[in-house]
């Protein structure tokens, strides 16, 4: 195959690509960019093609191990590597046991503020943020699953506005 037939049949794989790179990247700007590099290593190693293959396989191989590579290293680049004599800070949590006296005032500013909500209001918020679900909350409250949204809602809209410093 001469590169003038090589270089049309590549160019004609370039929808193929393109929605490849993109089901990799779920970005639009990055499957651009992997696709250019795909391109630019299958015409830079032409020669490693064999002819009477399948060259859409070739590439779409080349595009994988591009995207794997660009993702190891970018995993490399952003782990955080440690040198000193105190390592195991790196294992400490990053919140502390202790809560500070800012934050405790806060929490109960909070509370108080949750707690001065109408009971009827209040109670599927409460369930809501201990993890029930819509369903659950209106079979034990014995109310219907929009009653049940907008009460969390409303809710949590009055608490915004009444919360807004936090």
């Amino acid at each position: 195959m001469t590169a003038l037939e090589f270089n049309y049949k590549l160019l004609g794989l370039q929808k193929n690509l393109k929605y490849f790179a993109y089901t990799l990247t779920s970005n639009y700007d990055d499957a651009q960019d992997l696709v250019q590099e795909t391109y630019l290593k299958a015409l830079t190693n032409r020669d490693k093609f064999t002819d009477n293959t399948n060259l859409k396989a070739w590439a779409f191989t080349i595009m994988k191990n591009t995207f794997i590579n660009n993702y190891r290293q970018s995993v490399r680049n952003n782990t955080i590597l440690d040198k000193t004599d105190d390592l195991y800070y790196l294992n400490l949590s990053k919140e502390s046991k202790m809560s500070s006296p800012e934050s405790k005032l806060s929490e109960k500013e909070i509370s108080k503020k949750i707690n001065a909500i109408e009971k009827d209001q209040r109670k599927p918020f409460e369930m809501y943020n201990e993890g029930y679900k819509y369903k659950e909350i209106a079979e034990r409250l014995d109310l219907s699953i929009g009653t049940v949204k907008s009460r969390i809602f409303f809710t949590r809209k009055k608490l915004m506005e009444e919360l807004k410093d936090y």
